[in-house]
Order: structure tokens, then sequence, then C-alpha cells
């Protein structure tokens, strides 16, 4: 039952009656990779990996504008508002259980996202620095597009979440491998993984259905590859 004492479905795992070391591995994946933290990851990826894609930028303004920006947008303005309505009582609780409790956070994170888009893709034009990496931008415009899609889809089934920000980052880093003369491999390998252990830990500790764990994917895919077409488009 829930805070007004209404009888509500009961959900269980995909892959229920696991070993409890199984359960607590998959509960720390489920952690690490979780939807907030994941941009960030990919964002310092770019940042401190990625051989010259910021070779423009000093690193003050790597810090802050792209670093800091990340960890503000992708992270910060998430957390709290998800903490918020759990204050005021708009969320039973902060996992976001059911398809309603997912509605606020969605339409909220679709205008934190949107910001971060706006600011990387008007970087460097309307000031005297360098332009923001177009690689940069259209990772964050995924990101908006996916809560726009995933808000939609939310109304027919509860979408992971966590597999929606795994099918970004797979489909980005594969754009990535295509586009440019690095060897990507490797990284490719490692994000394939972890979107594979990831996929697996929500089957078993969360209450997903595979079609809701797979069709997080599908959103992820399409809404990168979306993103990618828009931004050229505004670039033309």
């Amino acid at each position: 039952m829930d805070n007004q004492n209404q009888l509500q479905k009961v959900r269980e795992p995909a892959f229920p009656h696991q070993p409890a070391g199984i359960r607590v591995v998959a509960k720390i994946i489920s952690y690490i990779f979780h939807p907030v933290f994941v941009p960030v990851m990919v964002v310092w990826f770019l940042a401190y990996v990625h051989p010259n894609l910021y070779a423009g930028f000093n690193p003050w303004l790597k810090d802050t504008a792209v670093m800091g920006a990340a960890f503000v947008a992708f992270t910060i303005f998430p957390v709290v508002t998800i903490l918020l309505l759990k204050g005021l009582k708009f969320i039973d609780s902060i996992y976001l259980h059911t398809q309603k409790e997912r509605v606020i956070p969605f339409i909220a994170c679709m205008i934190w996202y949107f910001w971060i888009s706006y600011v990387w893709f008007s970087f460097g034009k309307t000031k005297s620095a360098v332009d923001m990496p177009h690689e940069a931008v259209q990772f964050a415009m995924a990101t908006f597009t996916s809560t726009i899609i995933g808000l939609m889809v939310n109304i027919k089934m509860k979408v992971s979440l966590h597999t929606i920000s795994m099918g970004i980052v797979v489909t980005f880093i594969t754009l990535l491998a295509f586009a440019q003369d690095l060897n990507f491999g490797v990284y490719l390998s490692v994000a394939l993984l972890v979107a594979g252990m990831v996929c697996t830990a929500r089957l078993i500790v969360s209450d997903h259905t595979a079609q809701e764990v797979y069709g997080g994917l599908v959103v992820g895919v399409v809404s990168m590859l979306a993103a990618v077409q828009f931004e050229k488009w505004l670039s033309s």
C-alpha cells in the first residue's frame, strides 16, 4: 500500500531468487552506474581521456565550463529535485517505483538537460572562447531527447532509466569509433561490457521486466541518433 493507503501491484525482479552475493554485486553496479553519474563519467572521458577533443581548452575552462557544468546539470540538479519531491511528499520513494512518480522527475530533468545542451551549443558563439566540441553538444542533446522519449514511453511502461543511459553511452562511443581516426576498440568493449552488466543487474535487483530493461536501451539508442542529426541541422 502507498501513503494514501491505496493498493499497488507488487512487482518482482525478472531474475528472482538469486544468491545474496549476486544481489549485492548487482546493487553495487546499479549504484555506480546510476543515471545521475553516467553522463558525468562520459564527459570526464571526453575531457581527460580523449587525446584531442578539448585541446583548445585551458585546464580552468575544462574544469568549470565542462566538468563543473556537467556535474551540476547531470547530478546535482536531478538529485536535489528528487530529494525535494520526496520531502514535499510528491513521491513516496526516491527510487521512483511507479510510473506516476517518474513524471515530475522526467520533466525536471528535461529542463536541466535542455539548459546544459543550450549552454554548450551556444558556448563560443557569444563570447571570445573556443567552441564546445560537437560531440559533447550531441551527447548533452541526447540526454535531453531521452527525457522526452522516456516520458512518452513511461505512459505505457516503466522503462528503465539505467538502461536508457547505457543505450546513449554505447551508441555515442560507437559513433565516435566510426567518425574518428582513433582506436576506440577498448573503449567500445568497455561500454558494451558495462551496458551488459547494468542490464543484468537491473533484471536481478529491480522490479523491471525484460521489456522495460531492453526498451530503455532502445530509447537511449534512438535518442543519441536523433540528437546527432538535430545538432548537425542546427549547426548547418
